[in-house]
Order: C-alpha cells, then sequence, then structure tokens
C-alpha cells in the first residue's frame, strides 16, 4: 500500500516536470519567432529602399532636353546698317543717326535718322526713320531661337496692323526679304498734316528687324506719295537685314558673342529709337504716326 502510493506521488511529480518543460520550451519560442518576423520585415524595407534610390539614380542619369542652338549671335552696328545713298534717299536732310540705348547691344539695338526739308512758303517735307533690331537666343524653358523670333514677329507685324487712330491700312507679305516679311501701311492724320506710315517686319534666322519709315508735307506742301514711301521702306528693311546676315557670316555664329536671352525690356525698341521722331524732328510735326512701343516678346 505505501509503495503504491509513493509510485503515484512519483509520476504526479514527473507529470508536473514535463507540463514544466513544455511551458519553458513554449516561451522560448515566442522571441524567437519575433526575432524571425523582425528579421523579414527590415529586409523587405531594404528592398524598397534600393528600389527607390535605384529609380532617382536612373532619373539622375537620364539627359537634360536641348533645343537647337541660335543662328545668329550678333547684331550689327545699328546706325551703320543702311548705306549712305539709302539715308541720302530717305531722310535727305538727316544728320548722323541716333543711336538707341541698350543695355547689351548683341540682343538689341536701333537708330533713328529724321529729315525736314524746309521750302519756306512752299511748305516742308517731313521724313521719319527708325531701324531696331531684336536678336532671340535659344533656351531650354521658352524654346528654340527662331521660334521666339517667329512669336516676336508675329507680335510687331499685329502691332503694326492695330495702330489707334490709323485709317486705309494695308498689309502685304513681301517674299524676298529675310525668313520672312511683312509690310504695314497707313495714314495717321494729326494737326500738322496727314502722316504716312510705313513699317515693314522682316524675321532673319532668330533676329527680327523692325523698320519705320514715314513722311507728311507740311505747312501746305502736299503729302508724299504713300507707294514711293513703302517702295523705300522696303528697300531699307532688306538692307537691314542683308547687313545682319553679314554680321554672322564666317566666325559670327553664336558663341562669337555673349550668350545672352533678351529681357523682358530687350523686347521693346532700344531706347532713342522708338516708333516716334526725334525731337529735332518734333519741332514741326508732332510725333510720328507710329507711337506704340514694341510689345514684350
Amino acid at each position: 500500500m505505501q509503495r503504491r502510493v509513493q509510485r503515484d506521488q512519483r509520476d504526479q511529480r514527473d507529470q508536473r516536470a514535463k507540463r514544466l518543460n513544455r511551458v519553458l520550451v513554449c516561451a522560448a519560442a515566442v522571441p524567437v519567432m519575433l526575432v524571425a518576423s523582425g528579421c523579414s520585415s527590415d529586409s523587405g524595407s531594404g528592398d524598397s529602399t534600393d528600389k527607390a534610390a535605384n529609380a532617382a539614380a536612373s532619373a539622375s542619369a537620364s539627359p537634360s532636353p536641348t533645343v537647337k542652338a541660335a543662328a545668329y549671335g550678333k547684331l550689327p552696328e545699328p546706325c551703320k546698317v543702311l548705306s549712305k545713298k539709302t539715308l541720302k534717299d530717305l531722310v535727305p536732310e538727316g544728320k548722323s543717326g541716333k543711336e538707341g540705348k541698350s543695355d547689351d547691344i548683341s540682343t538689341r539695338a536701333g537708330c533713328s535718322w529724321n529729315s525736314l526739308d524746309n521750302n519756306g512758303v512752299k511748305g516742308s517735307q517731313f521724313r521719319w526713320l527708325n531701324v531696331s533690331m531684336l536678336r532671340f537666343e535659344s533656351d531650354a524653358t521658352r524654346g528654340p531661337a527662331d521660334k521666339l523670333a517667329q512669336e516676336y514677329y508675329a507680335k510687331q507685324v499685329e502691332e503694326a496692323q492695330g495702330v489707334e487712330g490709323a485709317k486705309s491700312t494695308k498689309s502685304e507679305p513681301v517674299t524676298d526679304i529675310g525668313d520672312q516679311a511683312t509690310a504695314v501701311r497707313y495714314d495717321l492724320k494729326k494737326k500738322e498734316g496727314t502722316f504716312k506710315q510705313q513699317t515693314v517686319v522682316a524675321r532673319v534666322e532668330n533676329v527680327v528687324v523692325t523698320l519705320d519709315y514715314n513722311g507728311a508735307g507740311l505747312a501746305g506742301d502736299k503729302a508724299p506719295s504713300a507707294d514711293d514711301l513703302t517702295k523705300d521702306a522696303k528697300k531699307a528693311a532688306e538692307e537691314a537685314v542683308e547687313a545682319v546676315s553679314e554680321a554672322n557670316g564666317a566666325g559670327g555664329k553664336a558663341g562669337d558673342a555673349p550668350s545672352k536671352s533678351p529681357s523682358k525690356s530687350a523686347s521693346k525698341p532700344a531706347d532713342g529709337a522708338s516708333k516716334e521722331p526725334s525731337k529735332e524732328a518734333s519741332s514741326s510735326p508732332s510725333k510720328s504716326s507710329s507711337e506704340k512701343p514694341a510689345s514684350k516678346s
């Protein structure tokens, strides 16, 4: 009887020991599982970080967008774009041209001349001539230089066609000047007389040339022929465009002059070359027929 009791007690102790061992084993297994789970999570995070880094490296290695370089890199001296003969024909009483102020003469430039032929009691003939040039540089954001020049050319033509108070406005394409050209003419009546305005806008590569020429018969003198003025204006514009091309001949391409994009102010004619006669000429007539400055590019 006593032995049976002792065996029962030993069996109970053995069962308790087995249960305790199972608890300890399970408890030890929990942190192992947690560690394994944590390692698995870290591995996934590292993979996504590597993928992001590789994507960023690939993006940075992609080439930056480029645009076609500007064809012309300089402008000619503005007061020398027209020959002495042309100036004698268009502004016979004109003196030396007045060069406009510019913060970068390789980007924008202009020159103006005026003439007042006083015939005493028979009246007088007034003429005013202005040439302005604007050169564009290619820009990765705005686009190639010739495209920017085309946009500015269109604005100049539109502005010439929309002058306030203009009468009998006529426009015509000119096929033999630069890459594209348009001639606009109209009459503008002032207290001194009727002024006949001619504007020729031309583009050659990435340069826009705007030539303004007007005339009036004052103090009783007859008005000049609009056809004659238009013919003279076209001839002068063609000469100015040729001067731009010659200035950018061999060794004169973009890169020989500072590569500077026109600023907002460069979209206007050079100071002193606005579409109006100088103070000397305006002593008889008022401002010329085209008073609006060039629009911003």
